[in-house]
């Protein structure tokens, strides 16, 4: 009797057991996005994404990309023109900061009129870290990328090289940074420097793939530099130098990295490194090393160097004002050791930034121009002209010259040029 008790009580269990299963439904379930799951130990970086992909946007284009070497390309950018103080400003966050250092917002008739002037490629700065709408995750809002996507996209169909990168998200302070700040190049901040740039590339390089082609060029970074501390903007050799050197060479591999995981077209795609605070001086030193490209692509990246040269013509305030034989002298130094150290062993170099302030010098800043950019195109090396809108010369509050920052040359809300002398000086001197 107690067997079949027992028996009748299992058959009982077993039907309450089958009547619990859930229903098979021949609708599909589709899951919610989950969201990315911050990194728990601040102390490693690995190679994953974290932002949000359910918001971040996508390249839905296909072009084919070109069969064209690093030599070939830099040779085809020819003259080049910084949209300066614009994408790059940090005066706000959100879509004001476009227009927060005094630039106006761009159009398509700014960008049309560059490329009806002579103007073959386009350096659009871009700053991030003022765009993050999760500073766990590094998620880039999709409004900001879209925009910059629009601007590229108007260039990119005028026939333009373009140049994007992440221009002024190099932290401030020497101080550990707080997470989705930035890039830092030291000990103390290459792990968080490494999870920004791997973030950040991982979704440029999402936006931007397969539909564009070699016209489109990467720029790891702007500057790199020990902000804040006396090897901000010279390498001495000293041990913060030589640890910064080691950190970026690092960073630059890690967004690299992160552009090629994305596969498509920027497995292809040409990238542009910088050195320490993109100089010569550091460039050409031992410690920089240019990134270990994945295997089948050689000749894919290129030296990106800023070069204000003559300092003391080109920048300093008040310095010089007339265009001398020693400056010639320092360009062809300048020129010859970029030559030797990397065309001459398969590294093109673009030099992104460059431009001589307005010192009421007309004729000598011409003069300047041609020189300068007549040198780089006989060592097959594109110039790309520094433009912050400012185009007048200022006065300080003692009634001195101000020539500071004075690197405005193309008037965005008419289309003309301030001087067009210095236009037509780059570009015969780049034909």
């Amino acid at each position: 009797m107690k067997k079949l008790i027992f028996s009748c009580l299992l058959i009982i269990s077993a039907a309450l057991l089958l009547s619990c299963k859930p229903k098979i439904t021949t609708q599909p379930v589709i899951p919610e996005p989950t969201p990315a799951a911050p990194v728990t130990d601040d102390s490693v970086f690995t190679k994953e994404f974290l932002f949000d992909d359910s918001i971040a946007i996508k390249d839905t284009g296909s072009v084919t990309f070109g069969n064209i070497t690093g030599t070939e390309l830099t040779a085809e950018m020819q003259v080049g023109w910084n949209l300066g103080n614009t994408f790059d400003a940090t005066g706000t966050t959100g879509m004001d900061s476009e227009t927060s250092w005094g630039q106006p917002r761009t159009t398509r008739a700014m960008i049309d009129g560059l490329a009806a002037s002579g103007i073959k490629t386009i350096r659009i700065p871009v700053s991030w870290h003022n765009h993050i709408t999760d500073k766990k995750t590094y998620t880039i809002s999709p409004e900001w990328m879209s925009r910059v996507k629009q601007v590229v996209d108007w260039a990119i169909e005028d026939g333009l090289y373009v140049i994007i990168n992440a221009h002024h998200d190099n932290y401030e302070k020497s101080t550990k940074m707080l997470r989705g700040s930035g890039y830092y190049p030291n000990s103390t901040n290459l792990v968080e420097s490494q999870r920004y740039l791997y973030n950040i590339w991982g979704q440029i390089a999402t936006a931007f793939n397969n539909g564009y082609d070699e016209h489109l060029v990467f720029e790891t970074m702007n500057e790199p530099r020990l902000a804040g501390t006396s090897c901000e903007w010279w390498y001495d050799g000293d041990s913060k130098c030589q640890d910064a050197a080691k950190c970026l060479n690092e960073m630059n591999q890690t967004a690299l990295d992160a552009i090629r995981s994305t596969g498509g077209n920027n497995t292809k795609r040409f990238v542009m490194c910088p050195s320490l605070a993109a100089s010569e001086n550091s460039a050409t030193k031992t410690t920089f090393k240019m990134p270990q490209d994945i295997e089948g692509q050689t000749g894919r990246l290129i030296l990106s160097v800023h070069a204000y040269t003559p300092y003391s013509f080109a920048m300093e305030s008040p310095g010089e004002t007339s265009f001398t034989m020693a400056h010639r002298e320092e360009l062809d130094n300048l020129f010859s050791k970029l030559k030797a150290r990397f065309i001459d062993k398969g590294y093109p170099v673009i030099i992104g930034e460059y431009g001589a302030t307005n010192k009421n010098n007309l004729q000598d800043r011409i003069a300047w121009f041609e020189y300068y950019v007549s040198k780089a195109k006989s060592n097959g090396i594109p110039c790309i002209l520094w433009d912050n809108g400012v185009y007048q010369t200022r006065t300080t509050e003692n009634g001195e010259p101000d020539y500071s920052e004075g690197y405005g040359y193309y008037d965005r809300i008419n289309q003309q040029w301030y001087f067009p002398g210095i236009l037509q000086a780059m570009l015969d001197a780049s034909e």
